[in-house]
């Protein structure tokens, strides 16, 4: 009936960006998409799936 999880923080750093240097490309591409506004994902989203 219960979906099983473990909260366990040590799977991932707490935070990713620590691991990123400051001049990688991946910088740029996240801020870029950051930008888009969330209406244009919303027509390709079919929905559906399960409560958290």
């Amino acid at each position: 009936m219960y979906i099983e999880y473990t909260m366990d923080p040590l799977t991932l750093p707490m935070d990713l960006q620590e691991d990123i240097p400051e001049n990688h490309l991946v910088r740029v591409v996240n801020d870029a998409v950051n930008r888009l506004p969330m209406k244009i994902f919303t027509p390709a989203y079919p929905g559906g799936g399960q409560d958290s």
